[in-house]
């Protein structure tokens, strides 16, 4: 066997090698984006868990404010409905851009509620209350740090994807899209968690 024909052979092994390099590393962060996305659904779940306590309690005390309550109910269901979808493909852009909207909305109905109680001392004594508001407040607090690691989950593998040479390859190994990030309406105005206070 000639030199020529070795040294074919071994650039050839060398750019297998690389391809497969970038195989997996495009793989390992998707995967870190599906587990990321995991994190939030976690938190998600866990305030749609909390609101419908919140609610309840509010119930008696605010029988002539029935379109708050049911605004803050349609909110969750609709953000309930939109998580699942999210969480069956957290590679899907649209479904993350809905996810947001939904997100978005829920914490406007939650902060139309919160200006309602307000106006019933009552309510806003009640322990059942407080310690709902707390752990609502603990858990926004959850989803913005899970959010925070699923963005940077993202930016990485677009980052990487994007990149040359994996650029080239990304597309041939069926990672064709860009992953989305989770925003929220008004992103900079929810980074300190809502705070509801009773």
């Amino acid at each position: 066997m000639e030199i020529s024909s070795i040294v074919v052979l071994v650039v050839l092994a060398a750019l297998l090698f690389y391809g497969v390099g970038i195989y997996n590393r495009l793989v390992s962060l998707k995967n870190r984006n599906e587990n990321a996305f995991a994190q939030i659904e976690v938190q998600l779940k866990r305030r749609h868990d909390l609101i419908p306590n919140l609610v309840e309690t509010a119930r008696g005390y605010l029988k002539h404010e029935r379109d708050t309550l049911e605004a803050v109910v349609s909110a969750r269901n609709t953000a309930i409905s939109d998580l699942k979808a999210a969480a069956a493909s957290p590679s899907n852009a649209g479904a993350i851009e809905s996810l947001g909207r939904a997100e978005s909305a829920l914490n406007s109905a939650l902060g139309r509620f919160s200006a309602v109680i307000e106006a019933y001392p009552d309510l806003k004594a009640n322990q059942n209350m407080m310690q709902l508001s707390e752990e609502l407040s603990s858990t926004e607090n959850k989803v913005a740090f899970a959010r925070q690691a699923f963005n940077d989950a993202i930016t990485s593998y677009n980052i990487y994807k994007q990149s040359f040479p994996p650029v080239l390859l990304a597309g041939f190994f069926g990672h064709r899209t860009d992953g989305r990030l989770l925003e929220f309406a008004n992103t900079e105005a929810i980074q300190v968690a809502p705070r509801i206070e009773f």
